[in-house]
């Protein structure tokens, strides 16, 4: 079914997450003509971005990532004025590792070289600034003092809206069924036929469902996530909640894991404490606990609080669920399909992309459009994988 010419989009976008959602407000800021398309009525917390508060930093392993914050915390505040929504909160991130941890000298040697406000702690220092907080007597810590929070749910809310505000549609509710490529890409959902010059797919958990029918097959591994919320045993007594940081504890206590904690702010008197990583899961069965967990990740967080934060209970108060899409490397995804220049990809954020999606929408807008890019995107292209392609 052909549609009239004055019915191609310039873009349509696939998947109305907050990399989705920043790539059609970036289109829309260029005078493009561009459809969101979400198969979930919106809003909805099936995929990757509800929730009310995300973490944000420049304090990365990654010189890449250092780097492209400081755009980003521009951005953040490009989008506060325009909405007139509070969508940030300066509270310090703390970084906590063992002596000699080679990705905490990568941080600190990163925030330097990047001229970000930064501070080394000793633990008698971070002991006393935030009490409550335990350190084993090795560990290490510095500080990125304009890391903190994002008001997550607002966040998405607000840039949905300036997007439509600017003249862009959203359509939720509308599972993509089939996407036909050509010079102008056609997109089936499950009530209507949209067509257009560009598309980018940015369907998070959903990805490789999307790309698998278009001859792409991405090394994208969907992850169940536990996110934990933590009780005080005396109420008041611990001081976490009256001015604690943001943190994120790097392979403390011998673990090769992540645990990242944040201020209280979802449940009044508890506190926001996850494992970075979870459990394979298909991500229509994100609610099931069919298989028994490879990841015992509720016991090494319980570990994790009896031993850093003993002020509080060593059992989760709330457990709830979020979906990881994770790459081999935990690297992101942005690039042109192989076969396709018209069909732009975003995927792969593997757990920390929300504080990135204002450049990562600037970005996938600047390939759509044909534009260079922003950003050396060696790091994010599709060729550092062995890709199995089939011509269509």
């Amino acid at each position: 079914m052909a549609l009239p010419n004055s019915s191609v989009y310039d873009c349509i976008v696939i998947g109305a997450g907050i990399q989705g959602s920043f790539t059609a407000y970036h289109l829309a800021k260029n005078q493009k003509r561009t459809l969101l398309l979400e198969q979930f009525p919106l809003p909805h917390s099936r995929g990757s971005s509800h929730g009310q508060t995300r973490i944000i930093r420049r304090a990365y392993s990654e010189q890449f990532y250092t780097s492209m914050m400081q755009e980003c915390y521009q951005l953040w505040a490009e989008l506060e004025r325009e909405s007139g929504i509070k969508l940030y909160r300066k509270t310090g991130l703390l970084v906590i590792a063992p002596p000699g941890n080679e990705e905490f000298e990568s941080i600190c040697r990163n925030m330097e070289q990047n001229k970000v406000s930064w501070e080394r702690f000793t633990r008698e220092q971070v002991m006393a600034k935030y009490p409550g907080l335990i350190l084993n007597p090795e560990d290490v810590a510095c500080c990125d003092d304009n890391g903190g929070i994002l008001y997550a749910d607002k966040a998405l809310r607000a840039v949905q809206e300036q997007f439509q505000k600017m003249g862009g549609v959203i359509q939720d509710g509308q599972k993509v069924k089939h996407i036909q490529p050509g010079q102008v890409v056609t997109v089936t959902t499950t009530s209507d036929i949209y067509q257009a010059k560009n598309i980018v797919i940015t369907a998070g958990p959903w990805a490789q469902k999307v790309l698998s029918p278009l001859g792409l097959e991405l090394p994208l591994k969907t992850l169940r996530i536990n996110v934990c919320y933590w009780k005080e045993k005396i109420p008041g007594r611990s001081g976490l909640l009256q001015n604690f940081p943001a943190f994120l504890g790097v392979n403390l206590n011998g673990e090769e894991h992540e645990v990242y904690g944040l201020p209280c702010q979802e449940y009044p008197g508890l506190i926001k404490i996850c494992f970075h990583g979870g459990n394979e899961a298909e991500p229509e069965e994100r609610d099931l606990q069919a298989k028994p967990p490879q990841i015992p990740d509720i016991q090494i967080l319980c570990n994790f609080i009896s031993k850093y934060l003993p002020g509080l209970h060593p059992k989760p108060a709330v457990i709830e669920q979020c979906m990881y899409t994770n790459t081999p490397d935990s690297n992101f995804i942005l690039d042109y399909h192989p076969l396709h220049k018209n069909i732009v990809i975003g995927s792969g954020f593997s757990g920390h992309g929300f504080k990135l999606s204002p450049l990562v929408g600037k970005i996938l807008s600047e390939l759509s459009m044909g534009k260079e890019p922003s950003y050396d995107l060696t790091p994010f292209s599709i060729s550092r994988f062995q890709t199995p392609q089939a011509s269509l």
